[in-house]
């Protein structure tokens, strides 16, 4: 089994493989050039994005600068707002329903490392996948840790911690994220 096929089954892998180096190089070159892109050059934008990620519906904005591992790993739905400073790690799949808005500073984090130093130490690392519903707001400074799922219609509070997956239709803040009310329809 190739690091790449350990990487997207969910086992430990190593990260440096020559493979999966050539691939983050790859896409991080194609970030570069995205950041460079004069802001009202949308055609370009869009090229550079149809490239870069795996899928994208109408009406994909992404702020400069944004930071993606691979790219190939992120699907994205209609409708999709990322403010600037986005972070996708995309060891594993990242999946955004239709309606998603991202605050500033935001970071999708699908990587992870053992917490036992020995195994770490070799560079072996583990990816988790992250899957976001519809209809989602993001506050500015947010992270969303491997593994989580995030429910339709849900709003996280800035500055929060998700290391938990959160269900639909709820306001959650926090570090720890944590649900404290259910969204009314008003």
């Amino acid at each position: 089994m190739t690091e790449k096929e350990k990487q997207q089954s969910g086992q430990l892998y190593n990260g440096s493989d020559r493979e999966l180096v050539a691939e983050r190089v790859a896409a991080k070159k194609l970030c570069a050039e995205y950041n460079a892109i004069t802001y009202n050059d949308y055609q370009k934008k869009e090229r550079i994005l149809d490239r870069l990620l795996a899928l994208r519906g109408e009406n994909t904005w992404i702020e400069a600068n944004f930071f993606c591992d691979y790219g190939y790993n992120i699907i994205i739905g209609d409708n999709f707002y990322a403010n600037h400073n986005c972070v996708i790690l995309d060891c594993a799949e990242v999946v955004f329903g239709d309606n998603v808005f991202i605050g500033p500073n935001c970071g999708f984090y699908t990587a992870g490392h053992p917490l036992d130093a020995q195994t770490r130490n070799q560079g072996l690392e583990y990816a988790k996948p992250i899957k976001i519903g519809s209809d989602v707001w993001i506050g500015g400074n947010v992270c969303v840790m491997p593994g989580v799922t995030i429910g339709d219609n849900v709003v996280i509070g800035g500055g929060s911690v998700v290391v938990d997956d959160i269900p639909a239709g709820v306001l959650a803040v926090g570090n720890p994220c944590r649900p404290v009310r259910k969204i009314d329809e008003k």
